[in-house]
């Protein structure tokens, strides 16, 4: 795995000249941010998959999805990757299906989890593209929407964050929906957790968890640690490490709305990994992950910064609106959780009052 410290570096400028307006901004008291609605959101169903359309209908009732943005295509689920060709013949299909309003999609299924060299979240969302794929280690298309105030990534960069709502079972799946849905409105009280681990490869990132806990102080509580694992906490809401196993994740509380992933080069390998997957982390009781399907090497530009989600995130914006602006080169890893969770939104108000 290798550095890339130009990446890093740009990422640490961007703290160094508007760290103090993130300060301001994160305040409640200043410029909060709208959330991606239901109606904005667009269900993609596998109806060859028994367990994709047991989702799908779960998620629609619970979420209110509209009909008309429950969208139904057909293919293999078998393998944990598609081919190029298959894959461009789908997402025209979905693309012909989707309402024009629509910002975002979120899809049904484990398998597949990758397009030929990329992830299936970064192909449904902006489609198939070769500069996605980084050529050994390399540094790969850039994201749009990353640090972006849009409210409509559609609209403005005609790309649609993806998301995947996927496990192992139906019931892993339920209960990730019902975390995500049970998060609205809470403003939760809990901490952030950034580990620089004895990995030192896989902690290529945490060279800017110090700037990040020193951004937040006094906003939202931020821990940078020097240690492999934490355990025994109540309070999880943000978890960032590198390891290739994390150990203790199951002896923590993630508060509802929770996000939690590993630098890791195989962590969004769904299924089939030597490495740990990211599905441990939904198993443990976050509400969403990031990972990698192919090997990214370490760039910290691959991976989600965890100052750029705290201030989306904090700020109101939905988990898959907050998870995405994060990650500037999303090409290669797969986002799963439950895309509408909002716990840092304001509740609409109740007609009348």
């Amino acid at each position: 795995m290798l550095i890339n410290r130009i990446g890093y570096i740009a990422l640490l400028l961007f703290f160094a000249f508007f760290g103090g307006e993130l300060q301001a901004e994160i305040s409640p008291l200043y410029r909060p941010l709208p959330a991606l609605s239901a109606k904005q959101l667009a269900v993609v169903v596998n109806d060859t998959d028994p367990l994709s359309i047991r989702i799908a209908k779960y998620y629609q009732d619970s979420r209110k999805i509209p009909t008309e943005n429950i969208i139904h295509i057909r293919f293999d689920a078998s393998s944990n990757a598609l081919a190029q060709k298959e894959f461009a013949i789908l997402k025209q299909q979905v693309d012909a299906l989707t309402p024009a309003h629509v910002q975002a999609f979120v899809l049904t299924w484990l398998k597949p989890f990758r397009v030929d060299c990329m992830s299936i979240t970064t192909a449904f969302a902006a489609g198939f593209d070769q500069a996605f794929c980084a050529k050994v280690c390399a540094e790969s298309r850039k994201s749009p929407y990353f640090a972006s105030d849009s409210q409509k990534p559609f609209t403005d960069f005609h790309w649609r964050p993806t998301m995947a709502l996927a496990g192992h079972s139906f019931e892993d799946v339920k209960r990730l929906i019902d975390r995500g849905i049970a998060a609205d409105f809470t403003r939760p009280q809990g901490s952030a957790y950034l580990l620089k681990t004895s990995d030192q490869a896989r902690s290529s990132r945490a060279v800017y968890f110090p700037d990040v806990a020193k951004t937040f102080a006094g906003l939202w509580p931020v821990n940078y640690l020097e240690q492999n694992s934490i355990e025994k906490k109540t309070d999880v809401m943000f978890y960032f490490t590198g390891l290739m196993h994390v150990p203790d994740i199951d002896k923590n509380t993630y508060l509802p709305g929770a996000i939690a992933d590993h630098l890791t080069s195989a962590g969004g390998v769904l299924t089939g990994s030597d490495q740990m997957n990211i599905l441990d982390w939904i198993k443990a009781g976050a509400t969403a992950s990031y990972g990698a399907v192919v090997e990214p090497c370490n760039y910290p530009v691959k991976f989600p910064h965890p100052g750029v989600l705290l201030h989306y995130y904090l700020r109101g914006n939905t988990l898959i609106e907050a998870y995405w602006k994060s990650v500037w080169e999303p090409g290669q890893g797969i986002f799963v959780g439950e895309p509408l969770a909002r716990p840092f939104a304001t509740a609409p108000k109740t007609p009348g009052k």
